[in-house]
């Protein structure tokens, strides 16, 4: 069980061997506030690393910085070694939110993207059906997500994102909405999905048993300003499922990520009933008034 610095390239035949995925002194800030500060940790290629901290660690602003969704911050975001700028067609995004259309059924939302990218029906429906069968929906092709459970949806909207074949797979909470049973148990799906494809993937949850059931390395933020506090690789075997989650190691790893994220989450429940407090003094001074 070892925490680590964050990772650097490693040379392989005399060349530095870049990741397939770094960001490098990442910051961003929102009128007054540091969101991030000074962010840096990378992702091998079909390594999947979770990056967890407490509410307001800016998990979020690292998503979409990532992603592409946001821009004026400093630093760089790096895809196999050349910065990018933006969204990236190498990125595929997973939301918390749901993302499903619910005008299409469980085929055509997956075979949307190979839609819009004018692939013939014939074969985007078979690449749709073959990612039907990698995330467990057979028999389910026809249903619309109204007829779909919440993890049936993100299963649908999981196998949409691969659908554009993306070398980095970004999601952000994607179970969270669930309960801890389904969310488990997607967790072994995902796991599945992961070893099939050798996906490179990375995880935002504010989940530790999840972070620690999915992840090759686990990064631990700071509350705000977000920054690394720590990583830690995490030595379970693989291929791994849920079953894991009962054994004496994972608890180790959870106690010992706890241990380290609780000052954090404590500093960020102080800031939210100091905000409350302020909120509350403010209301009574204007009934005086």
């Amino acid at each position: 069980m070892r925490a680590t610095a964050p990772l650097m390239p490693s040379p392989e035949n005399g060349k530095a061997r870049s990741p397939a995925l770094a960001v490098e002194a990442l910051s961003k800030r929102f009128a007054d506030l540091t969101a991030i500060e000074d962010v840096s940790f990378s992702v091998k290629k079909g390594e999947f690393v979770a990056l967890i901290g407490p509410s307001g660690c800016g998990k979020s602003t690292l998503f979409n910085i990532i992603g592409g969704l946001l821009g004026d911050y400093s630093g760089r975001v790096l895809v196999d070694g050349e910065a990018i700028s933006g969204a990236h067609h190498a990125i595929g995004m997973v939301f918390q939110e749901e993302s499903t259309f619910p005008w299409r059924t469980t085929l055509d939302n997956i075979a949307f993207p190979l839609e819009i990218s004018g692939v013939k029906k014939a074969e985007r429906e078979a690449r749709a059906r073959d990612l039907v069968k990698l995330v467990g929906l057979q028999g389910f092709e026809a249903r619309y997500p109204a007829e779909l459970s919440g993890g049936m949806r993100q299963r649908t909207a999981l196998a949409r994102t691969l659908a554009f074949q993306p070398k980095i797979l970004l999601m952000d909470e994607p179970f969270a909405a669930l309960d801890e049973q389904t969310r488990l148990l997607l967790g072994d799906k995902l796991l599945q999905i992961q070893q099939e494809l050798q996906q490179t993937t990375l995880l935002i949850t504010h989940n530790i048993a999840e972070a620690v059931q999915l992840a090759d390395r686990v990064v631990v933020m700071t509350f705000r300003p977000g920054r690394v506090k720590r990583i830690f690789e995490i030595d379970l075997p693989r291929p791994r499922d849920s079953a894991i989650v009962g054994s004496a190691a994972f608890g180790q790893y959870v106690a010992q990520i706890w241990n380290d994220l609780r000052e954090e989450a404590s500093k960020g429940l102080s800031a939210s009933e100091a905000s409350l407090a302020h909120q509350a003094d403010n209301t009574d001074g204007g009934k005086d008034a």
